[in-house]
């Protein structure tokens, strides 16, 4: 069904990052981390270059984690009994987010490292 306008939108998107955030491990997980990334950010004051990196990987780690969260809700929509195919589309999504985890780490290092050094020299 058809959202009737952009308020609409916008609240149905929201009680779908509510849903996932209260449901899935993994994005309460997400979520403590971009908060102490955020924190770093703020205490280490990273350029806008930096912030720009940092939240554009936030954004890749929560985006890939909804997708997933959504393919998953699709895949046992269609069936509840064991698939081999179906375990393949669910472990493929979680690929991607390790991956989108996995790129966060990198990039978080890279932008903090400088700070770092910067500040206990």
């Amino acid at each position: 069904m058809k959202n009737k306008d952009m308020g609409m939108s916008f609240k149905n998107a929201l009680r779908g990052w509510l849903l996932a955030f209260a449901s899935e491990r993994n994005m309460k997980i997400h979520s403590i981390a971009a908060i102490l990334a955020i924190l770093m950010g703020l205490i280490l004051r990273i350029d806008n270059t930096r912030w720009i990196a940092l939240l554009l990987t936030i954004g890749l780690v929560f985006v890939c984690e909804l997708f997933n969260t959504a393919i998953e809700i699709l895949t046992d929509m269609i069936t509840d009994q064991y698939s081999e195919k179906a375990k393949k589309v669910k472990d493929i999504s979680a690929g991607a987010v390790l991956l989108s985890a996995v790129i966060s780490v990198i990039i978080g290092a890279l932008v903090f490292l400088g700070p770092i050094i910067k500040l206990i020299k």
